[in-house]
This record gives structure tokens, sequence and C-alpha cells, in this order.
């Protein structure tokens, strides 16, 4: 008895120290990095930069005030990049002494260049008032497709688009069931229906019988 239980004491003692001597080799190799993000002209922070650690599909996004954290090993290679500014690498270096790292990381706001506008002033007054009531201003790309997203005219294409396949055999089948319900005998006639009739001249002051096309 005594003898077992100085046996399960050194192997105890054993796995304690193996556990140890493992971190102890994984442990140097891991830093957590801590950072903030501004442009290096105004010092203003940039929010919701996306920090990657390159081939790893691994990352975070940057706070409001441009704060950051992320846990990589020594060596990896962070990518900094989000819409207006030009994207960075960082290299982690490989003889940090510890297990954080603290950097500044500025990134440059990209440059826009527009196509040329020339603006000329009208010759008269009179002229001005005849463009402004007469000329029509094409519409640019966000005001067509405000048009072509609005209710009224999705509305409108939905009722002249045609039906694709799976409508169709919807409908068909929809028709097939209502045919074998009364299967044998006669259907039931909407004449003297009122919800029926009310349709019907919703309908017609909709216009939807005007709208039809003769086949």
């Amino acid at each position: 008895m005594k003898f077992r239980w100085l046996s399960y004491c050194f192997v105890f003692i054993f796995s304690v120290a193996g556990i140890k001597a493992f971190g102890q080799d994984a442990i140097p190799n891991v830093v957590q990095v801590n950072g903030i993000i501004m442009t290096p002209d105004s010092q203003r922070v940039i929010p919701n930069v996306t920090v990657l650690v390159k081939s790893q599909n691994r990352g975070v996004i940057s706070s409001h005030l441009g704060v950051f954290t992320i846990v990589c090993f020594k060596g990896d290679t962070l990518q900094f990049s989000e819409i207006g500014f030009r994207p960075r690498e960082v290299v982690i270096p490989k003889d940090i002494k510890g297990e954080y790292y603290s950097l500044i990381e500025p990134m440059v706001q990209d440059t826009f260049y527009l196509p040329e506008t020339i603006v000329r002033p009208l010759p008269t007054k009179k002229e001005f008032d005849y463009a402004f009531t007469h000329w029509s201003i094409p519409n640019d790309q966000y005001e067509i497709a405000r048009r072509n997203t609005d209710k009224y005219t999705l509305r409108a294409l939905a009722y002249t688009l045609p039906r694709n396949g799976r409508e169709s055999q919807a409908m068909y089948q929809a028709q097939a069931a209502r045919d074998a319900a009364y299967y044998g005998q006669m259907k039931p006639m909407n004449i003297f229906n009122p919800l029926a009739w009310a349709d019907f001249f919703e309908a017609w002051k909709r216009g939807d019988f005007r709208n039809q096309q003769p086949y």
C-alpha cells in the first residue's frame, strides 16, 4: 500500500514538471499586441479598422477610439485595412522580451481623383432663369438606384413581370388541386358572393381590366 502511494506521488510530480516545461517552451512565442490606429498628420483616431494576422484568417476590428488588441506569435505579420486608407503590414519582432507589445500604427488616407468639372456662368439673368426652369439635369447613380428601389416601382414591376418556372408550376398544381376537389360535381359560382363582388369593384377602380393586353 505504501509503495503504491509513493508511485502515485512520483507520477504526479513528473506530470506537473512536464506540463510546466511544455508551458515554458510555448508561452514565450505568444504575445499580446495592444495598439491604437491614427492618422499621422492630424493625430485623429481611425475606428473600425480590420486587423488580421496574415495567412491565418484571424483578426479583430478596432473600436470607435481606434484601439485594438490581438494575440499572435512573435514574428507574425499584422495587416491593417480600412476603406479610404492605404493598407499597411507590420511585422511583430521576434526578440520581444515579455508577453506584451504596444504600438501606435499610422494609416495614411488614400487620395481620390475626381473627374474634372468646369463651371461657367451664364451670360445674362434671363438665360439663367430659362435654364433653371427648363433645363433637365440627368440623374446621378444614387438617384437612379433610389428610383429603381422605390416601392411603387417594384410593385409595378411585380405586376408586369412574367412568371418563372417555379411560379408557373405552383399555379398549375393549385389549379389541379382545385379541380380534384370538385371532381364529378359542379364547381361553386361566385356570382352571388358579396366578397367576390367587392374584389371585382376594387379591381375595376384600380384599372386592372383596362391595363390588360388582348391575347
